[in-house]
């Protein structure tokens, strides 16, 4: 099952192990099975601390990690390969009692949940938002013996998923009900578990003294921002909505220079971790609702963030990226993740053989409706302008494949469904004003981006479009408030540009914090 090279990388990390642990399999006499079969014994032969058994369960094929003193279980339904190999190897790790690579007061309040906690997660082996959520809810089952966890296939368990309605990966059920859906941290799930979490961290907040530079947003141009505030030896704090942000939902990266290629997850890992590197104070999970300029020249500006806390800074840096543009017709929001979907990598294994439709003629649009039309019955491919603006050697591969209709001049009037899921849509074609129903099974939406920037309309300049206008320098309207990244006018959003800008937008802040007289103290003006 494995390779030469995968079998040293495994026996290297089992050797990590602290306590033995039993892989206990369901199996049958199907090739999946066999495949199972296959991948556990060779992890049994990287570890004498790892044996195997079997015993009988509801979904076979599977197998849990067991730890010998029964306090911890993590269930795997289908074969954790593709991005959730590394699911496996954490999950034998943390089972086996190696410990995970989390603050200790996350893993306390881990510990410390009290109740019956038994999560099921339906993911895909091309899925980059799912190995987040399986590692995470792996990690809890392992160290509280309330949580057991199971992961599942949602390809290989197709009738499951289809009574279940699950349309969009990862999809969590905890006791049997609906959680979440999307990519989730390990903090996110806590933060709807205990429900005083946000309130503990409002708290905290309130007391932390001004920083010098305080850095909205955690993606590219965010961690490049804080890591060069960093350097020039000033306090810096970053306040993150997720840390990672957009790049978080990007699956392959083949034009960051010097890297050939890479995922959005593990480069949004790099990030965080270079800028741990550093002296900055990191809030994950922190959104922010408001901006309020200094009273005085040079003095502080107040974040205010939706848990009620605020943050009070000399100089901000904006860099609050994007998030993908909604069509906003009747019925997409009613059926997102019940047939609409913005992730075809992820979710387009769960439309195998039925019929999708994808929005959007561009590049994102075109490589979407390429990739979804190796997996499903059929492609149809709508874009409003009379042409697919998509690069050409994009549209010649798409108008190779057989099972892919394209319709130009096309306005998408409706999602329609029947309830539970989707059913079709309607467009009307812009030459001739004519209503046409497509009848399908999903929705795939890829027309491109919206800046994050609705909670800075009274702050600072935006655009009609949105987005924060900068000059050369990154300087915003406001003096003291810097902006970079995809929610700025800066043109082409690209990651290596957002990294560039950020870059300089720490820079600018620094010397315009050099150049300032000294302030008075705000207490005391107010007085």
């Amino acid at each position: 099952m494995l390779d030469a090279d995968l079998k040293d990388q495994l026996k290297a990390y089992l050797g990590h192990l602290r306590q033995p642990i039993t892989l206990v399999a369901a199996l049958d006499d199907g090739p999946k099975s066999r495949e199972m079969l296959d991948l556990l014994e060779d992890v049994v032969a990287a570890s004498d601390k790892v044996s195997l058994s079997r015993r009988a369960d509801a979904r076979t094929p599977s197998f849990a990690i067991e730890r010998e003193t029964g306090d911890a279980s993590v269930r795997f339904a289908g074969l954790p390969l593709g991005h959730e190999f590394t699911s496996l190897v954490l999950a034998l790790l943390h089972v086996g009692g190696h410990p995970p690579k989390f603050d200790a007061e996350v893993l306390d309040q881990v510990r410390a949940l009290e109740g019956e906690f038994r999560f099921e997660t339906y993911f895909s082996q091309s899925c980059q938002n799912c190995p987040d959520v399986v590692q995470a809810l792996n990690t809890m089952a392992a160290l509280n013996p309330n949580i057991t966890h199971v992961a599942i296939d949602g390809a290989l368990f197709q009738q499951e998923v289809e009574q279940r309605q699950v349309m969009a990966v990862p999809t969590v059920l905890l006791n049997g009900q609906p959680f979440g859906q999307g990519r989730m941290s390990l903090e996110q799930i806590l933060a709807k578990l205990d429900t005083g979490a946000a309130a503990r961290e409002a708290e905290k907040i309130k007391t932390k003294d001004a920083f010098d530079v305080l850095v909205v947003g955690g993606g590219p141009a965010g961690a490049a921002s804080a890591i060069y505030a960093a350097r020039k030896g000033i306090r810096v704090g970053v306040a993150a909505e997720r840390f990672g942000g957009q790049v978080l939902d990007t699956m392959g990266i083949e034009n960051f220079i010097s890297v050939s290629h890479t995922e959005g997850p593990r480069l949004a890992m790099a990030l965080e971790q270079h800028v741990k590197d550093y002296d900055v104070d990191i809030m994950n999970l922190q959104k922010a609702v408001g901006l309020v300029p200094a009273r005085t020249p040079g003095g502080l500006i107040e974040v205010k963030l939706e848990n009620g806390a605020s943050l009070k800074s000399r100089t901000v840096v904006l860099a609050t990226g994007a998030r993908w543009r909604h069509i906003n017709v009747p019925g997409e929001d009613e059926y997102r993740n019940k047939g609409v979907a913005y992730c075809p990598h992820c979710d387009g294994p769960l439309f195998k053989g039925k019929r999708v439709a994808v929005i959007g003629g561009g590049n994102s649009g075109v490589e979407a409706a390429i990739d979804l039309a190796g997996i499903v019955a059929h492609v149809t491919l709508i874009e409003f302008d009379s042409e697919l603006r998509a690069d050409a050697v994009l549209q010649r591969k798409l108008a190779s494949l057989p099972n892919v209709r394209i319709v130009t001049s096309a306005l998408t009037t409706e999602v329609h469904g029947d309830g539970t899921k989707v059913n079709g849509l309607t467009y009307k074609d812009r030459n001739h004003d004519q209503v046409h129903r497509v009848d399908l099974e999903g929705v795939f939406v890829q027309i491109g981006l919206v800046p994050n920037t609705e909670w800075l309309k009274d702050s600072v300049a935006l655009t009609q479009r949105g987005e924060i206008e900068v000059d050369h320098r990154g300087e915003t309207s406001l003096p003291g408030v810097f902006a970079a990244g995809d929610a700025t006018t800066t043109p082409y959003k690209q990651i290596v540009i957002a990294m560039g800008e950020g870059s300089k937008a720490a820079l600018s802040a620094f010397d315009y914090l050099i150049r300032l007289e000294p302030a008075v103290p705000e207490q005391s003006a107010a007085a």
